[in-house]
């Protein structure tokens, strides 16, 4: 295999792996400072991470196409390695939320350079699908591991990623001394850089109505998966273990696996794997509401095989390589990180069963949006 891709594949699994292995043991990391807050500091140590990858995916996008993306790459595991230290050794507060928010600068750093290059290969569609299989392996794993060593050690998922991550950074700094070799052993053609589009540009790129379809379509499908993993501990709390709501989560990744590799190998048109993925996932939304473990199952077949169209498409838009996954990248957490916000204003006027139902029927409405990217192919 590639080592490139390789590297690429072992990172994306480090860091949903080190992402998640946070959740389970929250409060206790929370309440291991003297200026902890209960509740309030859990929420700054979980959405520090969504805040850090929100506001540097479109940054480092740009950054992606006028710099070499494996130094990115490299960056992201250390930033990535420091964070995780951090985290293991300090009972700061403010401290470990600068240390989540770390770790989402270098999701930030990592996922529009990794995007961008497994889409220049012939085989895109594949290695797509295996990339977000293990995107989902790691945040999978992180959430089991971490439960299952807390009983002996509250930071052991922690300890596990953050030592994966000396190794792989060992050999992402390997890899990236042989790439600078073969360029100075090669022939020395100077590389036009590409300029550095001006906010309005960026602008117009979100906005254009070739391409607002995929922006809507990826807010709405991941959004809405945010709403239902928010608020479903809530909704459940008197009909749900806490072990059968831990299945049915875990359901979710376990299907988004499973599409993930079917979608990538069964060579079909982006569009078709995003509106089966919309289908699919607003069909799970509702069937929530009565089957949780069916519910999720499904939600999560629906965003893995979106996950698989949705970058596809964006390979076929006349933008930036780096700029378009930046972009796509951005749309996919804000819509997880302010979905939930959004739909917990209507909560007490609704009520949880209205909010998934209206959830489904929004995603369904994504579909009778034209495709107008066909053009531009």
């Amino acid at each position: 295999m590639d080592k490139n891709r390789l590297l690429l594949y072992f990172t994306v699994f480090l860091i949903m792996g080190l992402s998640n292995a946070v959740i389970p043991v929250l409060p206790e990391i929370a309440a291991s400072g003297e200026e902890s807050t209960g509740v309030l500091a859990s929420g700054l140590l979980f959405s520090g991470y969504f805040i850090g990858a929100l506001v540097m995916m479109l940054p480092f996008g740009l950054l992606s196409d006028r710099y070499d993306g494996l130094r990115l790459i490299v960056f992201s595991i250390l930033l990535t390695l420091v964070s995780g230290i951090v985290l293991l050794v300090s009972e700061n507060l403010f401290v470990l939320v600068l240390a989540r928010l770390a770790e989402g600068v270098a999701c930030g750093a990592f996922f529009p350079v990794a995007y961008a290059r497994l889409s220049e290969y012939e085989e895109k569609s594949r290695y797509i699908g295996e990339f977000n299989f293990l995107l989902n392996a790691g945040l999978a794993l992180g959430v089991a591991l971490a439960g299952y060593l807390a009983q002996w050690y509250i930071k052991g998922g922690i300890f596990i990623f953050t030592a994966m991550a000396i190794l792989l950074l060992v050999a992402g700094a390997m890899i990236l001394r042989q790439d600078n070799r073969s360029h100075e052993t090669s022939p020395k053609v100077r590389a036009k850089e590409p300029d550095i589009p001006g906010v309005r540009t960026i602008t117009d790129h979100f906005t254009n109505a070739k391409y607002s379809r995929i922006w809507i379509i990826t807010f709405l499908l991941f959004g809405i998966t945010g709403v239902v993993i928010a608020f479903y501990p809530d909704y459940s709390q008197e009909t749900l273990s806490k072990t059968a709501l831990g299945i049915s989560i875990a359901a979710m990744y376990v299907s988004a696996m499973i599409a993930n590799i079917a979608a990538g190998r069964l060579n079909l048109h982006y569009s078709q794997m995003i509106r089966a993925g919309i289908a699919i996932a607003a069909t799970g939304t509702l069937l929530t509401i009565l089957h949780p473990l069916s519910g999720f199952a499904l939600i999560g077949a629906g965003s893995g095989t979106g996950m698989v169209g949705l970058p596809l498409a964006v390979t076929n838009m006349r933008i930036q390589r780096g700029l378009a996954m930046g972009i796509f990248n951005t749309c996919i957490y804000a819509g997880i990180g302010l979905m939930p916000v959004f739909a917990s204003v209507f909560l007490g006027i609704l009520g949880f069963e209205a909010i998934f139902a209206a959830c489904a029927i929004i995603l369904l409405f994504s579909l009778l949006i034209k495709d107008k990217l066909k053009s531009e192919s």
